[in-house]
């Protein structure tokens, strides 16, 4: 059994008094049919507080899933709970040996005689797994392999559902980790059969992408105000240390990698809301003309791409923005930030699986690699090209295009050279559109038209000093975009020598397994 610690299990009841437990959910089952910009937006400020109740928090997208996908009956079983906060869920998706590799799921789906469901076999690295709410992935069809032998299940805790252990981890020590063994378990099918991973799970995990990159986003804001209190009342050598080049150009990166993530992140909110509120449009209320329709099917999949686009990245830039974040802050104070007196070290620890779950890093970049290459990050950047923008910054514009131009050349020279040459070097493809995408928009936020006054020094309101917040951001996509410009020259030059030693020379290079 699992007890949750007492401030998680209090947190939780008083999000469910809050009523914003059911964040996306539509009113008719208790929710506040907001869109995923905001859910994202609420998502960073409770990861401020605490990644672990985020964890909790941010798998209302299981009810998602549910409200998407299931039969009117298990959506009124399950979804007013999910809104009133009486239930929590989880993503029973991994196994011992099925990691990020899901088409190799085992866990056994089968039916008794009457036609009802049953499941069985082991589950690992369950997050929450202790929920009353449980989401499935099974395989269905024992003489069929891969993603389509796989069907969603849904089911709740009882004497069949057996939690084997927690996991002792690194960090998030408020969220259960759990191993689940499924002892015949009665369950009911989510949809339709074999549609389990390629349709249900997919849309569930571009889901919790989004999710992870906003508790990113809220673990590197939190640890970057304790180093920025730090830094402006800590006194070495006669002044405060923020003083100090050194520490001054640190404060500064982490601040602009943490606006930059936000705006990657909201934008991939955005085109997400753009890509559902389309898809449903054409579903429920297409239009009777013609050439609307096929504006409408055109925007639809316009959408649709750049939202497989952008939300790998988002979650790839954010998490491991939030570690360097992290990671700094605890430089800036020094041994105080390695000991627990600060916060510090505990954003370090929870920062460290943003990386790694609902998909590494590794598996980011190969997701929105694809989009980079086949034109998708051209077409969007040319869309943000064609916006109206400042006259402050159309020298930066001018940087940007010269740096679109250097990504399409490595785009065509990696695709003569075959989808292995494109995986060996997607990192640095994707690090330069992401790079372009938010110098973009950092220019749009530099045009805004909110008359709007920022602090600009110091602690609280800054002794009175503050600045236009255009000009604040006219600055910084100044810093981001020209400091940028020559990383983005050299990443294409990389991709363009042919080096491919990573293959050739593996062996050699790495030397032997060592022996332990």
């Amino acid at each position: 059994t699992v007890t949750r610690a007492g401030g998680i299990a209090e947190a939780i009841e008083k999000l469910g008094q809050a009523e914003v437990m059911g964040f996306t959910l539509p009113h008719r089952f208790g929710g506040l049919n907001f869109p995923n910009l905001v859910y994202s937006m609420a998502i960073e400020i409770l990861s401020r507080a605490d990644a672990a109740l985020m964890n909790i928090f941010g798998l209302q997208g299981i009810a998602e899933t549910i409200n998407a996908f299931a039969s009117e009956e298990i959506k009124a079983k399950y979804l007013r709970d999910f809104s009133a906060g009486k239930v929590t869920g989880a993503m029973v998706l991994t196994e011992p040996d099925a990691g990020s590799d899901l088409q190799a799921v085992k866990l056994r789906a089968f039916q008794d005689a009457a036609g009802n469901w049953f499941l069985h076999g082991v589950k690992r690295f369950i997050t929450n797994g202790c929920g009353d709410v449980l989401l499935v992935l099974a395989r269905s069809e024992p003489d069929r392999s891969g993603g389509l032998g796989l069907s969603l299940f849904v089911c709740g805790p009882g004497p069949t559902v057996h939690i084997r252990r927690l996991e002792d981890k690194l960090g998030i020590h408020g969220s259960p980790t759990c191993e689940i063994f499924f002892d015949n378990t009665p369950c009911e099918l989510i949809g339709e059969r074999q549609r389990g991973l390629v349709t249900y799970v997919m849309s569930l995990m571009n889901g919790a992408r989004i999710g992870i990159a906003g508790q990113s986003m809220g673990i590197a804001e939190s640890a970057y105000r304790i180093a920025r209190d730090y830094a402006s009342t800590r006194k070495q050598f006669g002044v405060a240390i923020e003083k100090l080049p050194a520490v001054r150009d640190m404060l500064i990166d982490m601040r602009i990698d943490i606006e930059a993530g936000r705006a990657l992140l909201y934008e991939t909110s955005r085109v997400v809301d753009l890509e559902i509120g389309y898809a449903k449009r054409l579903e429920f209320n297409p239009p009777d003309d013609k050439a609307e329709l096929k504006q409408l099917k055109d925007n639809a999949r316009k959408y649709k791409r750049a939202a497989a686009m952008l939300t790998p990245m988002s979650k790839y830039y954010c998490s491991e923005m939030c570690n360097r974040v992290a990671y700094d802050s605890i430089q800036v104070l020094g041994g105080s930030g390695y000991m627990r007196d600060y916060a510090s070290e505990r954003h370090a620890r929870d920062a460290r699986i943003t990386t790694i779950y609902e998909g590494t890093s590794q598996l980011q970049v190969i997701a929105a690699v694809r989009g980079v290459c086949s034109g998708t990050a051209e077409k969007f950047m040319a869309d943000l090209a064609q916006h109206e923008y400042d006259a402050d910054v159309k020298d930066l514009l001018e940087i940007l295009a010269r740096g679109a131009e250097q990504l399409n050349e490595a785009i065509a020279y990696v695709k003569e050279q075959g989808n292995e040459y494109m995986d060996l070097y997607g990192r640095p493809l994707v690090d330069i559109a992401i790079d372009l995408i938010n110098g973009y928009l950092f220019c749009g936020q530099a045009g805004t038209k909110v008359q709007m006054e920022v602090p600009v020094a110091g602690n609280g309101a800054a002794n009175g000093k503050t600045i236009p917040m255009k000009k604040r951001k006219a600055m910084l996509a100044r810093r981001y975009i020209t400091r940028n410009a020559p990383k983005i020259t050299a990443m294409a030059k990389h991709i363009c020598t042919g080096d491919k030693s990573t293959f050739t020379e593996y062996e050699a290079l790495v030397g032997p397994v060592p022996e332990l």
